[in-house]
Order: structure tokens, then C-alpha cells, then sequence
């Protein structure tokens, strides 16, 4: 993998333009504002010149030696492994705008010691009051405008690289790694474009006026002097700061408007979404924050659709929303059980991978024609189908839904058999039993596994007639129960009452035809 940081050249690229921003800085304060400084000093000689050229390589070799040193580390494999080694790529790959911001102003602050001191001590110019104001032009004013560029213009282009080192978010936590909150960053903003500018300006005017009055000339004179060098003054600082304003405001506005397109994909469905995490400070955090929120809704999602797998959608959405009483809850609910026929000799005449496909073929169609009805398939029990209508979500038409379902069920059978005989496969017959009544609906099972369930006399009643269906010659048997829950539209027959295991009474029965 190709390394964002290989050597120091990368680097150096990004720092030269804020010193080049620095250097004019310099020039033009001692130009316009602080020209006493300057104007009274001779032209260098040769000794000075070769002393102004061997501190600039000094500068640029002490920047360059730096970088090589401190770089090291970074140039290490991508993502960085585990370990030590890891540990200190990722805090320099964090500390790297600090990096270069911090040697860009030791470079300004030498500066200011070979220009602002050594210089007027071989020059013969050396005055406490004027080495203060060779440092103050030097060091402060061009120094921490190079500084805050140079510091802006790598953490912006750093941040893409930066990725590539916390491949898995972490970027906030790592150890020793330094911060700037927001709120420092907009102060050094605002001291940046601000307090200097209205300094400058100030010193400009008073330096004017002292310098004009000094030489005699008139109030007129002194007035235009004034009038063109607060003008340039103006212009210079109003570019310096708002260049500064708008790359502070874009350091801060970058990362936001990246979690806010990340969080409308989110409003989306799409929970793969991960929004960069390209700083250490409070925005850092929240964009941590947000992705570790985003893994969680798309792991909560997953097991949403696995659970789904298991058990109903309906079940599914009751369980997740905690609208599902674990003690259980009473229902008023019709119960189907269906049972295949003669099952026990198919499977042994068949090879048992056949039988699966098959089962699982045949489930597919009766699932399908009970959820077109409103219907819930609560399990699944060898070749029997356990089914509900009215929970867990209430349906107040849920015996006709059930009866609905059974039809076509039938038709679905009939279907599906037919496909089944062409390819010389023997047809598959079912019979179904359906009943209405009271039943407690909820969740069922031992401290570490649960399953939602119908407890009562009518699921007891419901499978009983189910397995009546032989006995009665009839493929769908109806209690009397669940006929008077029914308009009357319904081929229903009347058969003669039964008696069925664990009831005194005879039950009311009907063949729906």
C-alpha cells in the first residue's frame, strides 16, 4: 500500500506556502508600517549577506533534520498493526499538523533570533528597544500568521490520509494525542484575524504620525502619509484574515456537513454508512459517536431480519417493540392446526433429502396462503402447522380469516400437487382443523429461551378436530364455535356432533365445502 507519508517532501510542500505568506507578512510591515526599523541601516556587506544566506540554510536543514526524525515512525505499514509500534504511528499520524505547525514557528522564532538579533549585533545596530521591535514584526506578527496557515493548510490536506490509519474509528482515543476544541480554535481564529489586524493598524498610525511630525512636515502631508498606509494596511489585513476566517470556518464546517449527509443516508435505510472521523476534538467525538450509534441500528437491523427468519415478522415487531407480556395476555383468537396425511409412510419410501425440499415447498404454500389472510404461523411441528388469527395483533374478523386461509390452502395444495404429478412425484394430502375461543398469548419458555405461544382449552380443541379430519372424510373441519363468528357466506355443511379426547360434551362441527 502506497504510504501518505513517505519521507518529509510532502511535508515541506504544504509548509513552503505558509512561510512564503510569512516572508511577505515580514516585508511588509517593515515596508509600511515599522520602516524605522529598517530604513536607517546600511547596505549589507559581503560578510552580512553570507550571514543571512548560512542562517537560511540553517533554518531549512534544522526543519528538514526535524521532519526526517520525527517522520519515521509513519512510514510503517498501512493499517498500522497492533502493538507499540502501531500505537505511535496512529498518535503521529494525529500529532502531524501540531508537527509542522510547531517546527513552522521555532523556524520564525530563529528567524527572529539570526534577523532581529545576531544581525543588528554585526551590523552595530543593537538596541534593546530595537531588537524588540525586529522581534515583535518577526516572531509575532509574520510568525503566528505562517504558524496558523501552515497548521490549517496541513490539517486539511492531512485528513484524508489520516483515514487510512484508524481504518476502524478510535481516533479519539488515542492516548497522548493533542486536542483543539472548538472553541480554541475559533479564539485563535478570532485573535488571528482581530487583535493583530487592529495592532497592526494602530502601530501603523502612530508610527505615521510620530515618523511625519518628526520630519516637519504639515498636518496635510501627514494626513495623506496616514491615508495611504491604513489603506494598504486595510486591504492586506482584510485578505490575510479573511483567508484565515474561511479556513478556520472550513476546518469546522467540513467535518459537519460530511455527518450531515452521512445522517440523511442514515434517514435513508442505508446503515452501512460510515461518516470519516478526520479530528480528535468534540466534532471528532460526535462523529464517533454517530458511527458507533449507525453500527448499532445496522446490527440491531440484522438481527431484526435474522430474528424474522425464526419467527413471524409480527411476532418479530411485537417482541422488539416489548409490546408482548412475558406473563402473557388473554385473546380472543381462531387457532388452525394442519397435518399432513399419511406422512409417516411417504418418508419412509423417500430419500430424506427429498422429504425436506418437499416439506419445506409445501410449508412455503400454506405460509403463504395464511399470511394473505391475516394469519400467523406460530410453529412448525414435523408435518404439522400450528397457526393463529387475532394475535398477537387484533383482528376483530379473525374466524373468517382463518376459514378464508383454509380455502385457499386447498387451492394452493391443489396447485402445487399438480406440478408435483407431472413430474411422477405422488400428490401430498392435509387435513385442517379450526377453532375460535379464549387463549393466553405470550411469551413461553425457560430463562434462556422463550418462544411466543397460545395456552388454552380451544388450541387443545382446535388440534383435536384437526385430527378428525380422517374420521369425518372431510379435508377442513370448523367448530360450531367459530361458524357463529361467520356471515353465512361460507360453504359450510353441518356434520353431526362429536366427541372428541378430554371434553363430555359433544362438539358442533361443520365441513367447509
Amino acid at each position: 500500500m502506497e504510504q501518505p507519508s513517505a519521507g518529509t517532501s510532502w511535508q515541506r510542500h504544504l509548509a513552503w506556502p505558509a512561510n512564503l505568506v510569512g516572508a511577505l507578512v515580514t516585508f511588509a510591515y517593515f515596508r509600511f508600517v515599522d520602516y524605522h526599523a529598517i530604513e536607517s541601516t546600511p547596505m549589507p556587506s559581503v560578510g552580512e549577506i553570507l550571514y543571512f544566506v548560512g542562517g537560511f540554510v540553517a533554518l531549512i536543514a534544522i526543519g528538514v533534520g526535524l521532519g526526517v526524525l520525527w517522520n519515521r515512525p509513519l512510514a510503517g505499514p498501512l493499517p498500522p498493526p497492533p502493538g507499540p509500534a502501531g500505537d505511535l504511528m496512529r498518535r503521529r499520524a494525529i500529532q502531524l499538523p501540531y508537527f509542522v505547525a510547531g517546527v513552522t514557528l521555532l523556524g520564525w522564532v530563529l528567524a527572529g533570533g539570526v534577523w532581529g538579533v545576531g544581525w543588528l549585533l554585526i551590523a552595530g545596530l543593537f538596541t534593546p528597544m530595537h531588537a524588540l521591535r525586529m522581534l515583535f514584526g518577526i516572531v509575532v506578527i509574520s510568525g503566528s500568521a505562517a504558524t496558523a496557515l501552515a497548521f490549517l493548510i496541513v490539517e486539511r490536506q492531512w485528513r484524508p490520509h489520516l483515514r487510512a490509519f484508524f481504518p476502524d474509528g478510535g481516533l479519539t482515543t488515542v492516548p497522548g494525542a493533542p486536542r483543539l476544541p472548538v472553541r480554541a480554535r475559533l479564539l485563535a481564529a478570532f485573535f488571528l484575524v482581530a487583535v493583530i489586524p487592529i495592532t497592526v493598524l494602530g502601530m501603523a498610525s502612530f508610527r505615521g504620525a510620530a515618523g511625519a511630525l518628526a520630519a516637519g512636515a504639515d498636518a496635510g502631508e501627514v494626513m495623506n502619509r496616514m491615508l495611504a498606509v491604513v489603506l494598504f494596511l486595510v486591504l492586506a489585513t482584510m485578505g490575510m484574515a479573511v483567508g484565515l476566517a474561511v479556513s478556520v470556518a472550513r476546518s469546522v464546517a467540513e467535518p459537519l456537513r460530511d455527518l450531515q449527509s452521512a445522517m440523511e443516508r442514515v434517514e435513508q435505510g442505508r446503515f452501512d454508512v460510515r461518516c470519516p472521523v478526520v479530528a480528535n476534538d468534540e466534532i471528532g467525538r460526535l462523529t464517533e459517536g454517530f458511527n458507533r450509534m449507525v453500527r448499532g441500528l445496522q446490527e440491531r437491523e440484522f438481527l431484526r431480519e435474522t430474528f424474522g427468519k425464526y419467527v413471524s415478522r409480527e411476532i418479530r415487531d411485537e417482541i422488539l417493540a416489548g409490546r408482548i407480556a412475558l406473563e402473557g395476555e388473554p385473546r380472543d383468537a381462531t387457532i388452525l392446526f394442519a397435518d399432513i396425511r399419511d406422512f409417516t409412510p411417504w418418508v419412509e419410501a423417500s430419500d430424506p433429502r427429498e422429504v425436506v425440499r418437499d416439506l419445506n415447498a409445501y410449508f412455503t404454500e400454506m405460509e403463504t396462503a395464511i399470511r394473505a389472510h391475516g394469519g400467523l404461523v406460530l410453529q412448525y411441528i414435523g408435518d404439522e402447522i400450528e397457526a393463529v388469527f387475532g394475535a398477537p395483533v387484533a383482528r376483530p374478523r379473525h374466524a373468517e380469516q382463518a376459514v378464508r386461509a383454509a380455502l385457499d390452502m386447498r387451492a394452493r395444495l391443489a396447485a402445487w400437487n399438480a406440478g408435483r404429478v407431472r413430474t411422477g412425484r405422488p400428490p401430498l394430502r392435509n387435513g385442517i382443523g379450526i377453532h375460535t375461543g379464549r387463549v393466553l398469548a405470550g411469551n413461553i419458555g425457560s430463562a434462556d429461551r422463550l418462544s411466543y405461544a397460545l395456552v388454552g382449552d380451544a388450541v387443545n380443541l382446535a388440534s383435536r378436530l384437526q385430527g378428525l379430519t380422517k374420521e369425518l372424510e372431510t379435508d377442513v373441519v370448523v367448530s360450531g364455535t367459530t361458524r357463529a363468528r361467520l356471515d353465512g357466506d361460507l360453504p359450510l355443511t353441518r356434520l353431526p356432533a362429536v366427541k372428541v379426547k378430554g371434553r363430555t360434551a359433544e362438539v358442533e362441527v361443520y365441513a367447509l365445502g
